[in-house]
């Protein structure tokens, strides 16, 4: 099983963003552990972790309110109005896709990778 990443520090969201290159893309999730969409969505990112397209990418995870100056950083990095919960695809240090709430699924992460 491919190991997600709890992003806790800006040092390890740096690491994390380092690691996004066209060969090993990263998906980073933001998560609201006070928010029921957020718990469906989470669940759709963990069972897209779990399958076999998962293990192709590097994966991590903030949690939005335990991790605020992690989130906020990402945001401020990526150039994005933040949202949560909220998915990207970063290749190359930047957001090549994004989505957010009941549009988080297990097929449209898929999709995202594909593409």
């Amino acid at each position: 099983m491919t190991n997600v990443h709890e992003l806790t520090s800006e040092q390890d969201w740096q690491g994390i963003k380092a690691k996004a290159d066209a060969d090993k893309p990263v998906f980073v999730f933001k998560h609201s552990t006070s928010c029921p969409i957020s718990a469906d969505a989470f669940k759709q990112f963990n069972s897209f972790v779990e399958s076999e397209k998962g293990q192709e990418v590097a994966t991590a995870y903030v949690k939005v309110i335990e991790s605020r100056p992690v989130s906020n950083k990402i945001a401020e990095d990526l150039e994005v109005v933040h949202k949560s919960p909220q998915i990207f695809l970063l290749k190359n240090g930047e957001v090549k896709w994004t989505e957010s709430h009941w549009n988080i699924t297990q097929e449209s992460i898929e999709n995202a990778l594909q593409s």
